[in-house]
């Protein structure tokens, strides 16, 4: 049966990376072919995921993630002050009507859509402590899923098995002043992403830190840690509000909210409030940055960013909440050259998308926190030119 086992394991590695040639292939005839700029396109599917079991309804859904049988992690905020609004909307929890009460703040489909498992939350004598407001979440090769929080107190990540066993809990709970420099407790953690081949796990040190911090994704050894620019990271003295007509800031301004590791070792960091995207080498050497649309104020435009699945990555997708786009980016130089989306509640339209995730036949995921409150699918339909640099709701042609 093991042997079984591993010529079945080596065959689909086999298909996978015939599909990924395939993939690549179709993606440089079509470029070389093109009259114009092309870029990824996609379509957005109305129908994922299938309604939830339960007379579950989701909150804020704060974050995505996707294992390697392409697999769908969210994290959502199940409970608290103001999540859902009235007690119409969870009335079977209050007890007025036989709907809705919150699912489970780790909610897991298949690539159909069917939800296969739910879990956790706060629990009574646990020996963890669970985020005040849930923020982020992380497969790890190993199958292991993280979680950060940025609420009052959120000075810690937590770490469990796929079906909700605990793990591990790094950094010290119910820190409420930041210490950048801080090697024993994190502050208000936004996003956590662990790479394979060094096994460290990269921190977005979040909404009170300005910092990416680097650990051990095994023991959780904190390793080393860096600001803006790779220097030393500096605590605020006052809020930020950012102004388009000064030069960049030299330290984060924070939220620091995301940090993505790239397949040829660099890491793409999410300066929200900044506008901006900064690039480093995974050991924190800086490299560059790129403002995008910087004349946007309040939230920022640099929210979450995942890359293409063709083998170098080629293309940067970036949610942008206060914009209501995901944009199109080159990777090697961050420049854009296509958005899609547009703010609304229809399928292919966003009320703050907050994350985003590739899978690995190209598909997008994204979720929106505040009223969104959901995940949708955004299915690749492969390069195609472009016409015009905001493409508007990813529907149907014909439909546009």
């Amino acid at each position: 049966m093991e042997f079984k086992n591993k010529v079945l394991a080596g065959a689909a590695l086999a298909v996978s990376l015939v599909g990924l040639s395939l993939g690549q292939s179709m993606i440089d005839a079509d470029e070389a072919t093109a009259q114009g700029p092309m870029a990824p396109s996609f379509e957005v599917d109305p129908f994922w995921p299938k309604p939830l079991p339960n007379e579950w309804i989701l909150g804020n859904v704060i974050g995505v993630a996707i294992d390697e049988r392409d697999h769908v992690f969210i994290v959502h905020r199940a409970s608290g002050e103001g999540i859902f609004g009235t007690n119409t909307e969870i009335g079977l929890a209050s007890g007025v009507s036989i709907c809705c009460e919150p699912a489970p703040p780790i909610v897991e489909f298949d690539p159909a859509g069917n939800m296969v498992n739910a879990w956790g939350g706060p629990v009574e004598g646990a020996p963890y402590v669970w985020p005040a407001s849930n923020h982020g979440i992380e497969v790890d090769h190993k199958g292991n899923v993280w979680i950060g929080g940025n609420g009052g107190g959120d000075s810690h990540i937590l770490k469990f098995t796929r079906d909700g066993k605990f793990l591990a809990q790094y950094g010290t709970p119910g820190v409420r002043e930041p210490d950048s420099n801080s090697k024993t407790h994190f502050s208000r953690v936004a996003e956590i992403e662990v790479v394979e081949s060094t096994n460290e796990a990269f921190i977005a040190d979040g909404y009170g830190h300005r910092r990416i911090a680097v650990l051990d994704a095994d023991t959780g050894e904190f390793k080393r840690y860096w600001g803006a620019y790779g220097k030393t990271p500096e605590d605020p003295t006052e809020r930020y509000r950012h102004d388009p007509t000064t030069p960049s800031h030299p330290q984060f301004t924070g939220p620091v909210h995301c940090a993505e590791p790239s397949r040829d070792g660099k890491l793409y960091v999410c300066d929200r409030s900044s506008n901006r995207i900064q690039v480093f080498e995974q050991d924190g050497t800086y490299l560059f940055e790129k403002l995008i649309m910087n004349e946007t104020l309040s939230q920022g435009s640099t929210w979450d960013l995942d890359f293409s699945n063709d083998a170098d990555q080629k293309y940067v997708y970036l949610a942008d909440g206060q914009n209501q786009r995901v944009h199109i980016l080159h990777r090697e130089t961050l420049e854009p050259i296509a958005m899609f989306g547009g703010g609304g509640r229809l399928p292919g339209l966003w009320f703050a998308p907050h994350s985003l995730a590739t899978d690995s036949k190209g598909n997008i995921y994204t979720t929106e926190t505040y009223e969104g409150k959901r995940v949708q699918k955004f299915i690749s339909k492969g390069m195609k030119e472009v016409t015009n640099f905001d493409q508007g709701p990813a529907w149907p042609e014909g439909m546009r």
